[in-house]
């Protein structure tokens, strides 16, 4: 894999060719420099000296998180998102601010609208709090309204919450949240793919719900217009084959026309934390502590798995006859018992005693 100077100057290039470096990175594993990498993207011209000017960039956006206390983390590091790993577009590198160990958690997004009614904040509000009471992480995007109602409520109930920016971690938006951030970063996390000191700008947010959804089991979205941006984030989760639920309310006026277009094109109906779980198909998404051993080799993608060979979650796909949306959530809760271990590049192998 790349040295983390390089993965975080690749990441400062233009999104399309991020992708397509990410696609290069998974096929070819072994390419060792930001300039192999470079030189291996189809169709893109180099203008002389850009892995310089990318590195000296990347070298500042370094020194700014030491000094904040901002921790990035790679695609490809074991510590990375196991579920945000596996998304198309993944972010290169993850920057964040507070405990990074609650991203492995088994995640529920809730999303809605900043300008909510009562109604819309009460749900988000006694929604968050259960969830987090089952041990589900709640994550949102820290904006005025339902996300920041998320927010507080998993943290009164003594949970923990990640909130996904659309600026840099250090650039808290939108201000008046500033101690409701901090709490966040002691509770749980703040996250974004943008560098130290990038401020909010428009077209970053559509471009963060994807983060939001990628890192989730489910989405949850609670009073959505019809031209709610929690309905962007709702999409991103079904094109990554999360599930998609959304709370019903009043047919009265237009606040919730996006989440009843959801209802109607299949998204589960939410009306209280036991449909969220019901849904993932769990009664408590609280994680057993991890004991090596614990999985039989009954467990159908365990005894698929060869001791020492590694998986990518293609290859146990084909092997299982799951699909990713299938896979993830099993890898997820296989990897909390102590039943296979990540590895570097998003592969699995199986660890400890499997019998």
């Amino acid at each position: 894999m790349l040295a983390i100077l390089d993965l975080v100057a690749l990441s400062s290039w233009y999104l399309a060719l991020r992708v397509k470096a990410l696609d290069i990175l998974r096929s070819e594993p072994g390419l060792l420099s930001l300039e192999a990498v470079l030189d291996a993207v189809p169709d893109a011209r180099m203008p002389p000296g850009l892995a310089s000017r990318l590195r000296i960039r990347a070298a500042k956006a370094l020194a700014a998180a030491r000094r904040g206390g901002i921790e990035p983390i790679a695609w490809g590091d074991t510590r990375y998102p196991l579920l945000l790993a596996q998304i198309s577009d993944a972010p290169l590198v993850l920057w964040t601010k507070g405990d990074h160990e609650v991203l492995s958690h088994p995640t529920v997004a809730i999303v809605g609208s900043r300008a909510a009614t009562p109604y819309g904040l009460e749900a988000a509000s006694r929604l968050a709090g259960d969830l987090a009471a089952a041990g589900a992480l709640v994550i949102s995007g820290l904006a005025r309204g339902v996300d920041s109602a998320a927010h507080r409520a998993a943290l009164a109930a003594g949970g923990e919450t990640v909130a996904v920016l659309g600026s840099g971690v250090d650039v808290i938006y939108p201000p008046e949240h500033q101690e409701l951030a901090v709490e966040i970063a002691s509770r749980g996390a703040l996250v974004s793919e943008l560098p130290p000191g990038t401020p909010p700008c428009a077209f970053h947010f559509p471009a963060r719900n994807r983060i939001i959804s990628g890192l989730s089991l489910a989405v949850v979205v609670v009073e959505a217009a019809e031209r709610s941006g929690s309905l962007i984030t709702a999409g991103c989760a079904l094109d990554q084959g999360r599930a998609v639920m959304a709370v019903p309310g009043s047919v009265l006026s237009g606040r919730h026309k996006g989440s009843h277009a959801l209802i109607r094109d299949g998204a589960a109906v939410v009306e209280s934390a036991e449909d969220v779980l019901a849904e993932l198909r769990t009664s408590s998404l609280r994680p057993a502590a991890p004991v090596a051993g614990d999985a039989p080799l009954s467990d159908p993608i365990v005894a698929r798995m060869t001791a020492g060979e590694s998986y990518d979650v293609e290859g146990l796909g084909r092997a299982t006859g799951l699909s990713p949306a299938q896979l993830l959530p099993r890898l997820l809760e296989l990897e909390l018992r102590g039943a296979v271990r990540r590895l570097d590049g998003g592969r699995f192998v199986r660890a400890g005693r499997t019998c």
